[in-house]
């Protein structure tokens, strides 16, 4: 794992870029630094680990064929505790080889070969995102509170970790109160201007994973309701579990 390099973003955390082909790291470091960030670099699985631990990156952009431990490995590794943004960069370009990649979590998918300027332009938006808002409050549907400002959720008393992909999703279906929003909707609430050639399956990767991790029951949905046909939204509050919610806080 190379060190990092100094920028006009010194005072922000690096970028790790992860992948055993020593080309594709310098093309990908020559762009993220001449768009202003710090960079690492790891060249394995074992090594990408690390560096998550120890340099705590804002963005990975990770290789799934790795040696030692496998990209896809590190990602369901990484997401167990953290929701750093991911993005793939992967020569497995397949559909199925990009729904793998959602499902196990990345926040984008760019396959190879690609073009390094699109990747800067993916990492800032993503960042952009990322970023904290201005004071919003939070928003309170049965036992769910979503803090808007600590980009935290808490069922009961319980934190649940979302990626950043998982958390706007929420927030959207939550924010429609009540109404359906489409996956074009949802796409363009997780991804703005930037949503264009991205799967409509994608929604419903990152829904299922969102479920999954609320606990939430697709039949008999608390959270997050289908509607078929049409797309998604908040499920009605039942009735033992209006008292618990009051909306959208200050």
């Amino acid at each position: 794992m190379a060190g990092m390099a100094a920028s006009g973003r010194a005072d922000r955390r690096p970028i790790l870029v992860v992948d055993d082909d020593a080309k594709i790291v310098r093309l990908v470091r020559t762009y993220l630094e001449r768009a202003g960030h710090r960079v690492v670099e790891a060249t394995d699985g074992r090594s990408a680990l690390a560096a998550i631990t120890l340099e705590m990156p804002i963005l990975v952009v990770l290789d799934v064929m790795l040696p030692e431990v496998d990209g896809l490995a590190v990602l369901r590794a990484v997401r167990r505790t953290d929701r750093t943004p991911v993005i793939i960069l992967s020569a497995r370009g397949l559909v199925d080889d990009r729904i793998a990649g959602l499902a196990a979590g990345a926040d984008d998918y760019l396959p190879k070969p690609f073009s390094p300027a699109e990747l800067v332009l993916r990492v800032e938006r993503i960042l952009e995102r990322s970023e904290p808002a201005a004071v919003k409050g939070s928003i309170h549907h049965a036992d769910l509170v979503v803090d808007r400002d600590r980009h935290e959720v808490r069922i009961g008393n319980q934190l649940v970790v979302l990626t950043s992909i998982e958390f706007r999703l929420l927030v959207a279906l939550l924010e429609a109160d009540g109404r359906v929003l489409t996956r074009d909707q949802l796409l363009d609430a997780v991804y703005g201007q930037d949503e264009a050639g991205i799967l409509d399956r994608t929604v419903d990767v990152h829904i299922g994973r969102l479920r999954d991790k609320l606990g939430d029951n697709a039949e008999e949905p608390r959270y997050v309701a289908t509607v078929r046909g049409a797309g998604y939204r908040a499920a009605p509050v039942a009735p033992a579990d209006r008292g618990a919610s009051t909306g959208t806080g200050p």
